[in-house]
């Protein structure tokens, strides 16, 4: 499978650490083994202040598990993850309060109202009280949540528990988010606005790791993606210029080339054949 050229802009940003200083989060030859199989296997990539680094691939191709030894959640077999120069696997507390994380299943303490959940987070952020209470109450009212707020998360839906999630990784202002599909069950109202903020927040400086399987999102947010193809990175570019490497007019299309085998047309009649045999 022919690579799009990912790693030449990787080589240019290490160059651009005079403009960027040691500001951005770097992963190199990230590699994660389970006995003999790799789910994650040299990969490499820079996120720089103000972007938006969108991370695509088929179920299965290693993209959540980067997202979890990221998050400190896994220990990577190989490799190495810098942040403003230090390594982030051997002081992982410190870069703990630099990141919010949004994680694709919104495991939660579900016993605990959606006020109760938002001070536990801030409290091991190190958040100071006065600043936390005032951020949570904002934070509930902006997504709608207030009168739930003393309501145990066990009857939330799952869009009211995402809302909480994307308040946990907000709350303590940092400079990293690490996001795995982070509009899963809201509305087009919240997803709308959330899209917005990331924008907003990527213009602030922000660092952002946008991993999902809405592509037609990914490519109106993200100013690079990525895209794994049984663990490792087949492509790391622009959207534009990898549809313009392969003339094709959408990032779904770039997609479907570079990870998929089989014609859609074709598997989807011989699904509708089995439906009718």
């Amino acid at each position: 499978m022919q690579q799009a050229a990912p790693f030449s802009k990787f080589r240019n940003r290490i160059v651009d650490r005079g403009v960027y200083g040691f500001r951005m989060l770097e992963a190199r030859n990230l590699t994660k083994r389970y006995s003999a199989i790799a789910a994650v296997e040299k990969v490499s990539f820079t996120i720089l202040p103000g972007q938006i680094l969108g991370y695509l691939g088929p179920n299965g191709s290693g993209k959540s598990t980067t997202v979890k030894m990221l998050a400190g959640l896994i220990e990577p077999s190989e490799g190495e993850i810098f942040f403003r120069g230090e390594n982030i696997l051997k002081n992982r507390l410190w870069f703990s309060r630099q990141f919010g994380y949004v994680p694709e299943e919104p495991h939660l303490y579900t016993h605990l109202t959606g006020r109760e959940y938002l001070q536990l987070v801030g409290r091991l952020r190190g958040m100071e009280k006065t600043t936390l209470e005032r951020r949570i109450d904002a934070m509930l009212d902006l997504f709608a949540l207030s009168e739930f707020r003393d309501t145990q998360m066990s009857s939330y839906s799952k869009g009211m528990r995402q809302k909480v999630l994307l308040s946990a990784a907000l709350l303590h202002d940092p400079e990293i988010l690490i996001l795995d599909e982070p509009f899963s069950g809201l509305d087009v109202t919240a997803a709308l606005v959330f899209r917005t903020l990331l924008q907003a927040l990527a213009a602030e400086g922000k660092m952002i790791l946008y991993s999902s399987h809405v592509l037609e999102v990914v490519e109106k947010l993200c100013s690079e993606v990525v895209i794994l193809h049984r663990s490792r990175v087949v492509a790391h570019d622009s959207v534009a210029r990898l549809r313009d490497l392969r003339s094709l007019s959408s990032l779904e299309d770039v997609f479907a080339q570079l990870v998929m085998h089989e014609d859609p047309s074709a598997v989807a009649a011989q699904m509708i054949a089995v439906m009718r045999g």
